[in-house]
């Protein structure tokens, strides 16, 4: 198959290209940089022309709420319209689990749009709502400083590493489209806010983590289903302790 990965230069996007290409499949990877933008739609009829499956892993570069809601409508509308002059058979989006219960958050409400765009398109479609990567510890951790604190929901989450995302984008990417969403998550539910503290504590920061029921994620308060899976989530097989251990040593 002919497989377009738009953000295919990124964290999830690079690891899905090799995998997706160590199976045989023809598989570009679209970005600004490689003349593919799907905001302003340059290089999408080009880059489309005989492709089966479309993979969107494409994030805003800001999370302001204005601009990040102006990202996933525009790049939604214009890919998929791309898409269906094409007759893409499959599209793929990468989102967000508990999404549809945070929408506090103007990133949420965006993530929302993008999805509600791709079911009304038309084209046959899978949409993965994935928990938090372990990557982004260290992202979450700033986003939660108040003075000499970290400040942190203490609500449960089953982060995931991101070689798990990567297998799972990948098979959904060659098995026939669900028409619907599949969750998928991390072996261990842990409080927010106690991850956080592992993640810091291992890196050798000393800094106090504050388990606050009020404190913010993405612009919404949680509760103990915010960011947790429902029955039927595939669960990743990589620990906390199993992907920190083979990160690379910094110097």
């Amino acid at each position: 198959m002919k497989i377009v990965v738009i953000g295919g230069t990124g964290l999830i996007g690079s690891k899905t290209v090799n995998r997706l290409r160590a199976l045989g499949h023809e598989v570009i990877a679209a970005s600004p940089n490689s003349g593919v933008n799907t905001i302003t739609g340059e290089g999408l009829a080009e880059v489309l022309e005989g492709t089966d499956v479309v993979i969107d892993l494409a994030n805003s570069p800001s999370f302001e709420d204005k601009a990040v809601m102006e990202f996933f409508e525009t790049a939604g509308r214009n890919l998929l319209g791309a898409e269906t002059k094409a007759g893409v058979k499959h599209h793929i989006a990468l989102s967000i689990v508990g999404v549809e219960r945070m929408q506090d958050s103007g990133y949420m409400r965006a993530k929302q749009v993008q999805e509600n765009l791709i079911r009304q398109s038309g084209i046959p479609f899978s949409i993965i709502h994935s928990t938090q990567f372990f990557e982004f510890l260290a992202g979450i951790a700033a986003g939660g400083v108040k003075g000499d604190a970290i400040h942190l929901s203490p609500a449960p989450i089953q982060a995931i590493a991101s070689d798990d995302v990567a297998d799972a984008v990948t098979d959904v990417a060659v098995g026939a489209p669900l028409n619907g969403i599949k969750e998928i998550a991390g072996p261990e539910k842990v409080g927010l806010a106690t991850l956080v503290g592992r993640y810091l504590n291992k890196m050798g920061d000393t800094r106090s983590i504050v388990a606050d029921p009020h404190a913010l994620y993405f612009g919404a308060e949680l509760n103990d289903q915010s960011l947790v899976p429902g029955p039927g989530a595939r669960i990743g097989k990589i620990s906390f302790e199993t992907w920190f251990a083979n990160q690379p040593v910094k110097a």
